[in-house]
């Protein structure tokens, strides 16, 4: 299977350094933020017709990572 990680790409010339899609200006965010709006993969793909629906899976897996680090209780 393909590293889904290799599609996420961060410049800090573009887009204000956030992460990214295989360094075109769609932002992991803006990918979330339609997915999170109720909107299918199928329509996330038609809204952005130059991702692939591994990119989906891609911005996923970041938020999942970027989420799941361990606190320490105080």
């Amino acid at each position: 299977m393909e590293n889904l990680r290799q599609r996420i790409t961060t410049n800090p010339h573009q887009c204000g350094g956030r992460p990214c899609i295989r360094g075109m200006r769609i932002r992991v965010s803006d990918v979330l933020s339609l997915l999170s709006a109720g909107l299918t993969n199928e329509q996330v793909l038609t809204e952005l017709p130059d991702l692939e629906p591994l990119d989906i899976q891609a911005a996923l897996q970041y938020a999942a990572q970027r989420l799941d680090y361990p606190q320490l209780a105080a």
